[in-house]
């Protein structure tokens, strides 16, 4: 009769508490193991971590978009020494626009100084970051110059949301197609 008892005390303790109590174990002759208990394991199974985000998994993402939408990374990776200049220029038209209208559509372009290319500009700042000085630069930056860049500042990002198992690493996946 104390086996059935015993029996009906481990079935509830399972069934509402999610472990045996420490009675059913002491009637058992068992010991719970080190660190393994009912609410710690509950904790550690409830909250998967969130995926760690890396500085690069911007970068990644957008290499990622203009893979899928122009073929960037695959025309890149291509030895293109046995084609035809025709052939390139033919590749590149299209892979331009193709590429142009994806960056376009995620982030907004602007020129760090709207000017016009080959007249005299001046600094907008000494930030080496904004304005790179080129040519027979003096110590003390000079105020301008004649600009031969414009330059771009991402005025606007708006990338879509990575899904929470994506791995930003995997610019493209392999394709296998099935027969």
């Amino acid at each position: 009769m104390n086996r059935i008892l015993l029996a009906f005390r481990c079935f509830f303790n399972i069934l509402f508490q999610g472990a045996l109590s420490a009675g059913v174990l002491a009637a058992l002759n068992l010991t719970r193991r080190s660190g393994a208990t009912p609410a710690a394991a509950k904790a550690a199974s409830a909250a998967p971590a969130p995926p760690a985000v890396r500085t690069s998994d911007g970068a990644l993402q957008i290499l990622g978009i203009l893979q899928r939408d122009s073929r960037l990374v695959d025309f890149l990776m291509e030895d293109i020494g046995s084609y035809s200049d025709d052939q390139v220029g033919a590749a590149v038209r299209e892979l331009h626009n193709q590429c142009r209208d994806s960056l376009a559509r995620y982030v907004t372009l602007q020129p760090v100084i709207d000017g016009v290319e080959g007249t005299f500009t001046k600094a907008p700042s000494t930030d080496p970051n904004v304005v790179k000085f080129v040519g027979n630069v003096p110590a003390a930056p000079p105020s301008g110059g004649t600009l031969r860049h414009k330059g771009w500042r991402a005025a606007k990002v708006d990338l879509p949301a990575l899904a929470a198992k994506q791995d930003a690493a995997i610019i493209a996946p392999a394709e296998i197609e099935i027969e």
